[in-house]
């Protein structure tokens, strides 16, 4: 096995976000990314917060949406194959079939697009479900020959969805989220019980700065199967680093076999098989 097939260097990009104003976020966000990829410890692998390219102008959502992402796709392809990084592309809105997606885009650090996945739990507290249509599927993918999965914002407080992921094989769950104040609390804890119930890492970008009435206070993660947390950001603009041991994932799934002593049988209607 090769190293990037047993350890990643990870960089998540916690920025503020301008709310309808795609350009801008584009230009901040490459300037972000080319200074990742010029740390003195190069990333493997890049994430991007939420919906970074237009925030959370869902008023103004289908005018401001990148058609079937299009531009954005050709600009981090063109980027990770550059600088041989996986680029997990955070989310973004695109427009597709005449409706908006939040949608997260994962290229591998030869530029190709190995998946993409639009959210499927809208936020109805934002009413998100009045301008966003909901994703049909869940996303598992590869990078290194490491199976992966996705998960944005939300998502997060639906455990079928990382038990999915994890049963599918993956030993990484990479979340891009906008997560506010005062739910920093509930933020930390469901990242760090998705971590152990699933033994896998978990890679959460959040965004930070202020929109509108929202606070957004940033605390991005990565976390290992132990739920032991390996690297987290303060409140404000910085990227936080840190390295996973993919090797980890198969060392505590053989310590604790959760998955050998599951008994789905007896769980009822609508649980992982």
């Amino acid at each position: 096995m090769t190293q990037r097939e047993t350890s990643w260097n990870i960089a998540l990009l916690q920025t503020h976000i301008e709310v309808g104003e795609p350009q801008c976020n584009r230009e901040t966000m490459q300037r972000w990314m080319e200074d990742a990829a010029a740390a003195p410890i190069k990333p493997d692998v890049i994430v991007l917060p939420e919906m970074w390219n237009t925030g959370y102008a869902l008023g103004q959502i289908s005018e401001l949406a990148d058609p079937d992402g299009t531009e954005i796709r050709r600009w981090v392809s063109a980027f990770s194959k550059k600088h041989d990084i996986h680029v997990i592309a955070g989310s973004i809105a695109e427009q597709r079939d005449g409706k908006v997606y939040n949608t997260m885009i994962i290229f591998n650090n030869k530029g190709e697009e190995v998946g993409a996945y639009s959210k499927i739990h809208l936020f109805r507290l934002m009413e998100e479900e009045k301008y966003l249509a909901p994703g049909e599927a869940t996303l598992s993918f590869e990078l290194d020959k490491v199976v992966a999965g996705a998960a944005i914002c939300y998502d997060i407080r639906f455990p079928e969805l990382a038990r999915t992921l994890s049963l599918n094989g993956a030993k990484v769950m990479f979340v891009a989220a906008e997560w506010p104040h005062p739910r920093l609390h509930h933020w930390r804890t469901l990242l760090m019980a998705r971590a152990i119930e699933n033994q896998m890492y978990v890679v959460a970008c959040n965004r930070t700065g202020n929109s509108g009435s929202d606070s957004f206070f940033g605390h991005s993660m990565i976390i290992d199967p132990w739920g032991e947390i390996v690297a987290e950001g303060s409140e404000e603009e910085e990227i936080v680093t840190g390295q996973i041991d993919l090797s980890l994932v198969d060392q505590v799934r053989d310590r604790i076999p959760v998955f050998e002593d599951r008994r789905p049988q007896l769980y009822g209607n609508g649980m992982c098989e």
